[in-house]
């Protein structure tokens, strides 16, 4: 596929927050933003999906407390990509974004998160947290290992709420952004506010990691619970069983429950963070503006968060936003043109 700058280059729109829903209420904002040019639908927005089946060689490299897992995609001096995954992915959600950037000229770099297949914790000692600010120090010690100053960063989920973290904390290592379903970051005193009962019943699995039978459920059957996931988070997307347990393998780390587990009850202020995380976390809670060049996706996960409005105001550099109908929640995997495309477009900003 021929990406250029012109391709989706019109399409302004609107994106949402995925967990945050909570947190949004207290930051949301009626900013007027630019009318959403008309975009392709579902199948369209599909093309390409699914045409690669691995990552290539996955390499390794110590990066603060971890020794990070990670695929590479294109020459060693195209300009630093980096790009996150989130909960219950992995690094194949990018298994054919990184060869359509590469192609265009890119250095693609696609770590696998704390708890997450092959990388892991170089300590026994340390402590398996899944606070949002820990796996965002992660990707900052990652740039850091591999002498990036300065990168794109793209995310979805996990990996969204992750660029937004560092973009808002270290700007200077940030050249542009996208983000999938928009400004995410936690702020713990706004999640303790309830939400709509309809809206709460689609983070039943919050609940359910809060009790002492969810971690033992998601310990047993995180193969099944984690399709399940996938199911409800993306329902037009019809993903085969292949597809689904090339990433399943990654769940089989030794860590990954704990990561899981204390990732979203820190959330909900039921885990404890730690201490040298403190600082940033102070930070967070005030819901810093984000000031790099941003390209924001909504996408149906986000229901009427869609258009990006509750969260406009936050991005207070240059901005973007764009709707992918009949997407779910996995933009890169099912609709990777569009994805690259906003990388792409993002670095021009």
């Amino acid at each position: 596929m021929n990406i250029s700058r012109r391709f989706f280059g019109g399409a302004l729109a609107a994106g949402a927050a995925s967990l945050a829903a909570a947190s949004l209420s207290a930051c949301g904002t009626d900013s007027a933003t630019a009318p959403a040019a008309t975009t392709p639908v579902g199948a369209d927005l599909r093309k390409g999906s699914g045409a690669n089946t691995t990552l290539g060689p996955i390499k390794q490299i110590d990066a603060g407390v971890l020794s990070v897992g990670y695929a590479e995609f294109g020459p060693s001096t195209g300009q630093p990509v980096i790009l996150l995954h989130g909960w219950p992915y992995d690094a194949y959600s990018y298994a054919d974004v990184g060869p359509l950037l590469a192609a265009a000229g890119y250095r693609v770099l696609v770590p696998f998160l704390r708890g997450y297949g092959p990388t892991t914790f170089l300590s026994a000692q340390t402590v398996r947290n899944g606070q949002q600010s820990a796996i965002a120090r992660d990707i900052a010690d990652f740039m850091d290992a591999l002498h990036i100053d300065k990168a794109v960063l793209g995310g979805f989920d996990w990996g969204a709420r992750t660029v937004d973290i560092i973009a808002a904390l270290w700007p200077q290592r940030v050249k542009a952004m996208v983000a999938v379903s928009g400004y995410i970051v936690t702020q713990q005193a706004a999640q303790q506010q309830p939400l709509p009962p309809e809206a709460e019943l689609g983070w039943w699995y919050q609940y359910y990691f809060a009790t002492e039978r969810g971690r033992l459920g998601y310990t047993r059957n995180r193969h099944d619970f984690n399709k399940l996931i996938w199911k409800r988070a993306s329902p037009a997307w019809n993903f085969d069983d292949a597809t689904y347990d090339r990433t399943a393998a990654a769940f089989d780390n030794p860590d990954h429950v704990d990561i899981v587990i204390t990732n979203y009850r820190w959330r909900l202020s039921l885990a404890p963070g730690e201490p040298r995380y403190d600082a940033y976390e102070r930070q967070l809670a005030n819901g810093p503006a984000i000031t790099v060049p941003a390209i924001t996706i909504g996408s149906d996960f986000d229901g009427t968060a869609k258009d990006g409005k509750p969260y406009a105001a936050k991005y207070t550099g240059k901005h973007e936003h764009r709707v992918l109908d009949g997407i779910g929640h996995n933009v890169p995997q099912e609709a990777p043109g569009p994805f690259a495309q906003a990388i792409i477009d993002a670095d021009h900003l």
